[in-house]
């Protein structure tokens, strides 16, 4: 400690002065300091495996079983459940023959099972599967008419494995569906709802 008298004779008082700290050289420099806001997430985000688990096929809804569609194209008409794929997704036909419900898959949500049963007895299903339904990657035109050429106004349209399959399956569930009385105006007919019905109190 440094002691100096002040300059000022009158003023009786000292003033102490510290002596400066030397910095030693190749000394380490001060740690990073302390940031003011913290990060909007502290934690990084979970990552979470995606893993597709086939929804419970519901109890209402066996081989055979009658379905009503609620949706998509065909909405209101009578399909006949076939299986369930390893999507999850249920394999429905009309049949065809009947009324012009191909073999497609439907989700079970927008479904509505019946009652009323086909006897699957005897109808080799064939052997379809989700990859069955993929579409086939269409070659680029080279022409420059582009979306608005002949080939592509006209679709694609199933292909013959499809229609092989669908007249096989509809040869085999006809025989079925004949011998049960008015069974095959019932899938002919179209489910709708008119003024006064009540959903909630209708045994399908």
């Amino acid at each position: 400690v440094k002691i100096s008298a002040s300059p000022n004779p009158r003023l009786a008082c000292y003033i102490y002065t510290m002596p400066k700290e030397t910095k030693k050289k190749g000394a380490k420099t001060a740690e990073a300091k302390t940031p003011r806001f913290y990060p909007a997430d502290d934690l990084p985000p979970a990552k979470v495996k995606m893993v597709n688990n086939p929804c419970k096929l519901r109890a209402s809804i066996t081989p055979g079983t009658i379905l009503i569609l609620l949706s998509g194209r065909f909405r209101g008409k009578r399909v006949v459940f076939l299986k369930q794929l390893d999507s999850g997704l249920l394999l429905v036909t009309g049949p065809y023959a009947v009324n012009g419900v191909p073999i497609k898959r439907v989700n079970q949500a927008y479904v509505i099972a019946t009652s009323q049963k086909v006897d699957l007895t005897g109808v080799k299903v064939p052997a379809i599967d989700d990859a069955y339904f993929a579409r086939e990657a269409e070659e680029k035109a080279e022409d420059d008419e582009g979306v608005f050429s002949a080939a592509k106004a006209g679709g694609s349209g199933p292909s013959e494995q499809r229609k092989t399959d669908q007249a096989a399956l509809d040869k085999a569930m006809m025989g079925s569906i004949k011998k049960t009385e008015m069974l095959e105006a019932y899938l002919q007919a179209k489910f709708s709802l008119k003024n006064g019905d009540k959903p909630h109190e209708m045994v399908f």
